[in-house]
């Protein structure tokens, strides 16, 4: 156990300077906190992140405006039916002169890659990213090229019933750490951005705050942030209960066809750390599980054909689970 009274200064030290940095992103983006805070929380367990939404909620606009609030290379990739995986991830030129080929790096080395509507590319596309997701490095021809550190990806997604989309495979999928649902703004909210983004030239660009070397070390007391065995054997529980509903006492067997891998174990563990470090302390409680859990959950839970006959979501399921499993 990790001496949580010599750890709680310097948290609060770096936890300040990521809510100043949600100040600086606030500039721009107006009532999706709950969004910026939630790519925070990527960015500090080096996780990608989906976000889901109808078109016009900021998707883009916040991931592009968090990556100018930080010294990192961004690059943003428009995801289209006819992307090639060449367009994602480099090619071989041929230089006739000396008969030789030179690699051209293509947009995903970067430090924060934003995909833009990824799920409007072809298969071939989408598994050119998941070996960048899941390896953190890139064959271009016969050589491997390893991706900068930090590595993420920020992934929009408009919802799958949208014409002219391809459903995302669930092996991709699983790689992200999070998946946000993105929802409406409040009446207020959306008055603030009527007056502040009604304008032929709308503020879109700030003032980078935060170095990739605040970052790491914000990642290394991250990942020192105390969990009890009690509230591991609770994270542990929730996955199983997707699994094997009725050992928990659940009667949703029947609208479960997946429940959620070993990798959600770990990034709930790992996120609830991060939600800890956001909160300003040293060690993880229940609650941090609590609050997390649905963004870890809902895209790792696969429905039954039964659940969407009688409209049961995914997310249906994990709230039943998180309200039946006791807490610690």
């Amino acid at each position: 156990m990790p001496n949580t009274v010599d750890l709680a200064p310097q948290i609060e030290a770096h936890a300040r300077t990521f809510k100043a940095l949600t100040d600086v992103v606030e500039q721009v983006v107006v009532g999706q906190r709950y969004m910026v805070e939630r790519l925070f929380i990527g960015l500090l367990c080096n996780g990608h992140v989906l976000l889901e939404g109808v078109p016009g909620l900021a998707k883009t606009l916040t991931v592009s405006t968090l990556a100018g609030a930080i010294h990192a290379k961004f690059s943003r990739i428009q995801f289209t039916p006819d992307l090639l995986p060449a367009d994602l991830v480099g090619t071989l030129i041929y230089n006739p002169r000396d008969a030789t080929f030179t690699p051209r790096k293509g947009p995903v080395f970067a430090n924060i890659v934003l995909a833009d509507e990824i799920n409007r590319a072809p298969a071939k596309v989408q598994s050119a990213l998941l070996e960048s997701m899941q390896e953190r490095h890139v064959t271009i021809g016969d050589v491997t090229y390893p991706l900068p550190d930090p590595f993420l990806v920020l992934a929009t997604q408009n919802p799958i019933e949208q014409e002219g989309t391809y459903t995302l495979p669930e092996a991709q999928i699983d790689r992200f750490m999070l998946k946000l649902r993105i929802g409406y703004p409040t009446r207020e909210d959306e008055r603030k951005i009527v007056d502040r983004m009604a304008s032929s030239a709308p503020k879109t660009r700030v003032e980078a705050s935060v170095t990739t070397d605040e970052i790491a070390a914000a990642r290394r007391l991250v990942d020192q942030i105390y969990v009890d065995d009690r509230v591991k054997d609770y994270i542990v529980s929730i996955v199983h209960a997707t699994r094997r509903p009725k050992e928990f006492g659940l009667d949703i067997a029947r609208l479960i066809a997946f429940g959620a891998s070993p990798r959600a174990s770990i990034s709930l563990t790992m996120a609830a750390r991060a939600h800890a470090f956001m909160e300003g302390r040293p060690y993880v409680s229940p609650s941090d599980v609590k609050a997390i859990g649905m963004d870890v959950l809902r895209h790792r839970v696969i429905t039954s054909y039964e659940a969407q006959a009688e409209d049961v979501t995914s997310e249906d399921v994990v709230r039943k689970v998180f309200d039946h499993v006791p807490l610690p």
